[in-house]
């Protein structure tokens, strides 16, 4: 079936914003990352309401100030980061999905909560599929982050959203959660009983050193652990440094790292880890393995 193509045009942007989707699996071997949408949980929602499928691609947006122009009709929808959105200069809410005419134009102010924006389009942005992803990133995709001049592309839609009785509103209650699960990683065993006390029982807090490769918290942990041969890592796979720094890997990060892997955050908790804004705390409550 042949579909019309339009463009959305980045006005204005801060730093951070790329087309994301589910992610560059199973290229790992070739030092391939991940990639793919850091809130996995508002990335799914957004095509939940658009009934994309679950891999279709969104934009993330990850610094307010974004201003970006529909060349064509379609339907959109927002969650994650909690911020003011105008549509044509008038705030529109996160409830359900928005209907986009020709030339019109969206912006977004400053993030109140949370730190990573989801835009979602009726079928995903059309960019280009590589090692069956669109998921942007240096060095593979022709673009790794969104600027001033860029022209993404979707296919148009026509049709109005169905109204209905369903009052459907995003909440982002469950990403104020400052608890962590964490499982132990592969060097957890190697660190003094006080160390791992310490780790279980301290507040850390989120730097400003946060990206879609990693964040690194503020607080230093003493350890006598030597670095290592370098070894598989993965999103979620907290490492901590000679120096006493914890890293927690995000969805860019490398495949392999020389630095103790002492924890291993789940998929899911990513998503909420993902949302903490600079200067959060956050505490790491290990479960057991048998």
């Amino acid at each position: 079936m042949n579909r019309d193509i339009g463009y959305l045009n980045i006005l204005k942007t801060g730093p951070g914003t790329s087309v994301q989707d589910s992610g560059r699996i199973g290229f790992a071997g070739f030092g391939v990352p991940v990639s793919g949408a850091l809130d996995r949980l508002s990335f799914l929602w957004v095509n939940h309401l658009l009934k994309n499928k679950d891999s279709d691609a969104a934009l993330e947006i990850s610094q307010p100030g974004l201003k970006i122009q529909f060349d064509s009709p379609t339907l959109i929808c927002l969650s994650g980061a909690k911020t003011e959105v105008k549509l044509n200069g008038k705030t529109i809410t996160y409830k359900g999905i928005h209907s986009i005419s020709i030339n019109d134009q969206l912006e977004t102010g400053p993030f109140l909560r949370g730190s990573v924006l989801y835009l979602g389009i009726k079928n995903g942005f059309q960019t280009e599929k590589i090692m069956n992803s669109r998921s942007w990133y240096e060095g593979i995709t022709h673009e790794s982050y969104a600027k001033s001049g860029s022209k993404i592309p979707f296919f148009t839609a026509h049709e109005l959203p169905k109204s209905t009785a369903s009052k459907v509103k995003w909440d982002l209650n469950w990403a104020q959660d400052g608890i962590i699960t964490v499982y132990p990683g592969p060097e957890w065993k190697f660190l003094g009983e006080k160390t791992r006390m310490l780790i279980k029982e301290m507040d850390f807090t989120i730097s400003a050193l946060k990206n879609r490769m990693a964040i690194q918290l503020e607080e230093l942990i003493p350890h006598e652990l030597p670095e290592m041969v370098t070894a598989p890592v993965f999103p979620g796979t907290v490492q901590l440094t000679s120096g006493g720094k914890l890293i927690v890997l995000m969805k860019d990060a490398q495949v392999t790292g020389g630095y103790p892997r002492i924890l291993q955050i789940p998929g899911e908790v990513l998503s909420v880890l993902a949302q903490k804004q600079p200067k959060q705390r956050i505490r790491f409550r290990l479960m057991n393995v048998s």
